[in-house]
């Protein structure tokens, strides 16, 4: 059945400078194979579009290998094994795992491991859910939070790139958890949206003007911010960084408005308030915590089972639209979780 089938894949032509553009992608379309001994072969269902890749598209050292020129995207994604010659997983199964950004999956038994494939149950949430709180996104807030935020009932926590992926799973497990949380999100919906139905206590629209941020951290924080999940990086955490309180855990999880610079990195200019608050700042990567990923999804499955948490995706369809709805990550065109579609 498989050898009929064509595989649609996208795949890096060239580093991108700035933002990464349609001519920075290579589509190829070649026959699907079947697995060989230990191998599966998946059909993939859905994709997640996060800002790390950016990251991956450049060349030099970071915590994983750049992907290379010619090769397929590298994309987490969930799919239905539709070939298998290995006795963990089934013709049907629910799976994810880096598949690409691609029609089919083919993973052979020496990479299983490396690629995290694992079946899923979806049962246990939707596909959506899957690639949001249940996937990477929500991995990185239960551990970034938990972990290195370490946080404690009627403390202060705030969050940058509040209504993203990330983002919403931080607030709502901080809340969880019993701190008081606002939210630092782009425009009045996605802050109404924080606060009215993920349960933020307040939200600041960075897009209401220059000081606004500083502002309502001010109006929002006298005694200062006891925890700053930070996803933006820039100036946003520049002004965080002024009004830590004593003891203050900075978790760095991303900085997506520094990853389509053409200019250096601006590097935060307030960084002395870690000493005179005796405060900390710590980088979280998801995949250090892969060992430990079946206890969050156990904790967060039931949260959303049982309505203490909602998972929001911003779902665009079709393999074709790659290059552009990648480029809704860094214009902040998404509301909620960014999932490209692949197939029914």
């Amino acid at each position: 059945m498989t050898t009929t089938l064509t595989n649609r894949q996208v795949r890096l032509a060239r580093r991108p400078e700035g933002a990464a553009k349609r001519d920075d992608w290579q589509y190829t379309d070649e026959p699907v194979a079947q697995p060989a001994e230990g191998g599966v072969l998946v059909k993939t269902l859905s994709i997640s579009l996060d800002p790390a890749m950016r990251g991956w598209m450049n060349e030099g050292k970071s915590y994983i290998a750049p992907v290379e020129i010619g090769a397929v995207m590298r994309a987490g994604g969930i799919g239905r094994v539709v070939a298998s010659r290995n006795p963990a997983f089934a013709v049907g199964d629910a799976v994810y795992g880096t598949l690409g950004v691609q029609q089919y999956a083919l993973v052979p038994q020496e990479e299983i491991k490396r690629s995290g494939l694992v079946k899923i149950d979806l049962e246990a949430g939707t596909i959506g859910q899957w690639l949001n709180v249940l996937g990477m996104p929500g991995m990185t807030g239960y551990f970034g939070l938990m972990d290195v935020g370490l946080p404690k009932a009627g403390e202060t926590v705030v969050v940058s790139g509040a209504a993203g992926a990330v983002g919403q799973t931080v607030g709502q497990l901080a809340k969880i958890k019993g701190c008081r949380v606002v939210g630092i999100a782009g425009g009045a919906a996605k802050c109404d949206w924080v606060v009215k139905e993920l349960g933020f206590d307040a939200c600041i629209d960075y897009k209401a003007g220059p000081s606004a941020v500083r502002e309502g951290l001010k109006a929002h924080f006298p005694k200062g911010v006891d925890i700053y999940f930070d996803n933006v990086g820039g100036e946003i955490l520049d002004t965080v960084l002024a009004k830590l309180a004593r003891g203050a855990r900075i978790i760095i999880c991303g900085a997506i408005s520094q990853y389509n610079n053409t200019t250096p990195v601006q590097g935060p200019k307030n960084y002395l308030s870690l000493l005179v608050n005796r405060a900390r700042m710590q980088g979280i990567v998801v995949f250090d915590y892969a060992d430990r990923y079946p206890v969050a999804i156990a904790e967060m499955s039931a949260y959303l089972k049982d309505g203490r948490m909602k998972s929001r995706e911003d779902v665009v369809d079709g393999i074709d639209t790659f290059p552009e709805a990648l480029t809704r990550l860094f214009t902040g065109e998404n509301f909620g979780k960014l999932v490209l579609k692949i197939s029914d």
